[in-house]
């Protein structure tokens, strides 16, 4: 069994990620922004802002809930997750919102990587810009009628689309009796 007083080595490093290992266990873990902000969009017409990018590690455009590295930023290392959350709603989907909750955060693959989630449920959108993500991103917004995103989704898989698993955690927040108020 691996012990957290193991020595941690350094396998290999980019200028993103790097790898290590502890005992036998070897890691992921981001060289910059060590936590993400993930957001659970909802309309006031009971629709949830969906993001559509390519991921390279999957080879596939992803369907995908808003997100992005918290203090990843040059000036905005210190920056809050509630300030990266809102940061990322306007760049990625063009929606700022009027308020944003914080439902839940964890680790998404903790046999994998050290990074941490936390995931919020951002209302009262309003819609200021086209989104698309910064000059090195290029997302396409989705809005999707709560009711019908599972047959949505399935018509993206078939399309060729990955569907990013916290899609179904954002849906089980997105339909809980606070949001739908």
């Amino acid at each position: 069994m691996t012990s957290a007083f193991e020595p941690v080595v350094t396998i290999a490093q980019g200028h993103w990620l790097r790898l290590l290992k502890r005992g036998r266990w070897e890691y992921a873990q981001r060289t910059v922004g060590g936590a993400a902000a993930i957001l659970i969009a909802l309309t006031e017409n009971h629709e949830i802002v969906l993001i559509e990018q390519w991921r390279p590690a999957v080879c596939a455009r992803v369907i995908e809930l808003p997100a992005g590295l918290i203090g990843d930023q040059v000036a905005k290392e210190n920056e809050t997750p509630e300030l990266a959350a809102a940061r990322e709603l306007e760049e990625e989907t063009g929606f700022v919102a009027k308020q944003l909750e914080r439902v839940c955060e964890g680790f998404v693959s903790p046999g994998l990587s050290d990074e941490k989630m936390i995931v919020f449920r951002a209302n009262g959108l309003t819609r200021i810009g086209p989104g698309g993500g910064d000059e090195h991103e290029q997302i396409t917004v989705h809005i999707v009628k709560i009711d019908l995103v599972e047959q949505w989704l399935v018509q993206q898989q078939k399309r060729g689309c990955v569907i990013d698993l916290k899609i179904w955690l954002g849906l089980y927040f997105a339909r809980s009796p606070e949001a739908l108020k």
